[in-house]
């Protein structure tokens, strides 16, 4: 048998060995078209012991085994968010493209109910992004928000102690009149922000943004028609149909989630909370419900 014969005849019994495992491959090993899916919501940063919120340490693990699954055709991302931390956003948003490209992996985004703020942020880092006719898009900004408390004080008969090294030290601090000064310097953060903010998005979507910059970049937010007109998404479509119609009936999307522990909570994939929770872990939780709450009801929800 010459060497041509025998490489023809191994590749034959590679053949009807494939075939004959075909039943109990997984789908991915069969030639049916996967994209992994990660499901992103909640409010970006707000982490307490009982339910960490979505940061990078939270979505690390499950970003790595979406990115790293073989015989993918994409990743999908399904995002529903207010947002919440600007840093958290970012490093999200880093970290999908640090994997995109180190995976060659096109990334198509989601919006269900919301993608706003950071929640849009880390939207753009997909290559795609599709969206319902009623999410809500958008909201390229920044914002703030705290209370003042000095006449209650006063009503109260409570003497406010503070003592601190540095000038600035306790700027804003809702027990002490406001400061013109301190309210000009956070201004200019929130102002330095949404400079980066404006700047990833138009890297992002680049060409396709269609409408003016004080428009687009004013902190309005859309729904998903109206933010497909403006190039904030690239159309109307649900993840199944959307998914079926670029890779066919037959492509499977596996939900790749987060490790959970001990009550269901998210396991943390860089640091986060251990152990058992505490008594005060309930308080911190009522907190953060209330501060995540009032977010999701800035776009109705």
């Amino acid at each position: 048998m010459t060497d041509k014969n025998r490489s023809e005849h191994l590749r034959q019994l590679i053949a009807s060995a494939r075939e004959a495992l075909r039943p109990v491959l997984p789908k991915r090993l069969r030639g049916v078209p996967v994209v992994p899916v990660i499901r992103l919501a909640g409010v970006i940063g707000f982490s307490t012991p009982l339910k960490p919120g979505l940061t990078l340490a939270t979505v690390a693990r499950a970003l790595e085994r979406a990115f790293n699954m073989r015989g993918t055709q994409a990743v999908a991302l399904l995002i529903n968010s207010p947002g919440g931390s600007p840093v958290q956003s970012h490093l999200i948003y880093r970290r999908i493209r640090q994997l995109a490209a180190e995976n060659a992996r096109p990334v198509i985004a989601f919006a269900e109910d919301v993608a706003a703020s950071g929640g849009y942020m880390i939207a753009c880092a997909a290559d795609e992004i599709f969206c319902d006719p009623s999410s809500i898009v958008g909201s390229i900004g920044v914002v703030g928000g705290s209370f003042g408390f000095p006449k209650l004080m006063d009503k109260l008969g409570v003497e406010r102690r503070l003592y601190v090294s540095g000038e600035h030290k306790a700027m804003l601090d809702p027990f002490l009149p406001e400061n013109p000064q301190d309210v000009d310097r956070l201004k200019a953060l929130q102002q330095e922000i949404h400079e980066e903010f404006i700047a990833l998005v138009k890297r992002s979507r680049g060409t396709r943004l269609n409408g003016p910059e004080k428009t687009l970049f004013s902190g309005e937010y859309w729904t998903g028609g109206k933010a497909t007109e403006l190039g904030l998404a690239d159309g109307i479509g649900d993840l199944r149909a959307t998914l079926r119609a670029r890779f066919g009936d037959g492509v499977v999307t596996p939900l790749v989630a987060p490790a959970r522990g001990w009550f269901g909570r998210v396991q943390p994939g860089v640091t986060g909370h251990e152990g058992l929770p505490r008594a005060a872990d309930f308080a911190e939780e009522v907190i953060s419900a209330l501060e995540a709450r009032a977010l999701w009801a800035r776009y109705g929800l």
